[in-house]
């Protein structure tokens, strides 16, 4: 348990102003790295209580998001994540300002620019920025991401990666592939995981040769289009796609329709998210969806609460649309619930 160390003791241990201690434990301006850093670490050695900084009432809140979900492909889910986040600070009285962020970044100095009073993170982050993030002692509450020490809030992936998979089972479909992007974030392997159970559950063998995982690029378009061309070319194509999100379904059935495929009739496809787009698609795209704005207002709350729900999953839908028809074969597997 920590020791009741106070900010005066801090400063008097590292030689420093009060007014300079508490502006290192809120990553505010006006102190050099180094420093910063020799604070920090003193506190810590001291056994200095961070909770305690969020006792305080937050007035200013810091959006990041990795640089590498600043494309197309990906934002339309942060935006509205960010509308959410964007909803209860309006509420509340906080002012908010986003920051991308990526590796090499001074995150120290990126996150004092803002002046905040705790941070919101969305989506992928590597380990060393999150390492940076816990230096700076502020809150932080991570949303669509999973790391140890941090409240997070997750839809519920492997859930929903489970019934597209049975949905697309359940229609008779065989050769189900998956069309995904890194697994390095947690919300693509948590889905993969409920895609490959689905499948074990149904009793259902397939090559890894039907799994498809798209590299970490910046032109995620172009290594999607790769490997649903990949797909096609096998010997036994897929007769049914469960890709990582609406972006790449919507790619997917693009390259599908350049190769004379009719969907569903040839090939079945579905997505994830629920993004405006799917909905617009020819034909629409069924997919799984999420409250994207729910999950940004359940991480504003995360900030505040000093209980035992800091990693909350929230409930997702399956939406069925034509893009996999909802007519179910005559022949239903037998399946777990």
């Amino acid at each position: 348990m920590a020791k009741k160390i106070r900010i005066k003791d801090i400063a008097a241990a590292s030689g420093v102003s009060i007014g300079a201690v508490s502006r290192a434990l809120k990553g505010q301006p006006g102190l050099s790295d180094e420093t910063r850093q020799k604070i920090l670490s003193i506190a810590q050695a001291e056994g200095y209580d961070f909770t305690r900084l969020r006792s305080g009432r937050i007035k200013r809140l810091l959006f990041l998001m990795h640089r590498e979900h600043n494309i197309a492909s990906a934002f339309p889910f942060y935006s509205t994540v960010m509308l959410g986040v964007a909803d209860a600070c309006r509420e509340n009285d906080v002012a908010m300002s986003f920051q991308p962020i990526g590796p090499g970044d001074s995150i120290t100095e990126l996150v004092a620019l803002h002046q905040p009073d705790a941070l919101i993170c969305a989506g992928y982050l590597e380990a060393e920025i999150l390492a940076e993030l816990r230096k700076t002692a502020l809150p932080v509450a991570l949303a669509d991401l999973w790391a140890a020490d941090f409240p997070c809030v997750n839809p519920d992936n492997y859930h929903g990666g489970f019934v597209a998979t049975r949905h697309l089972i359940e229609l008779g479909r065989k050769r189900i592939a998956f069309l995904g992007h890194s697994q390095r974030h947690y919300s693509i392997r948590q889905r993969v995981e409920g895609y490959q159970q689905a499948l074990f559950d149904a009793g259902m063998t397939l090559s890894d040769d039907y799994l498809v995982e798209a590299p970490p690029v910046k032109d995620i378009e172009q290594v999607l289009i790769a490997g649903m061309e990949k797909l096609l070319a096998l010997p036994e194509p897929p007769d049914a796609i469960f890709a990582y999100n609406d972006m790449a379904a919507l790619v997917a059935m693009r390259v599908c329709a350049q190769q004379g495929l009719r969907i569903p009739e040839d090939i079945a496809i579905i997505g994830f998210d629920d993004i405006d787009a799917a909905s617009w698609a020819h034909p629409p795209l069924t997919t799984v969806s999420i409250d994207k704005r729910e999950l940004g207002r359940d991480a504003f709350q995360l900030l505040h609460s000093e209980g035992n729900d800091r990693n909350l999953l929230l409930p997702v839908k399956l939406v069925i649309r034509e893009s996999t028809s909802g007519k179910l074969s005559p022949v239903r597997l037998r399946l777990a619930p």
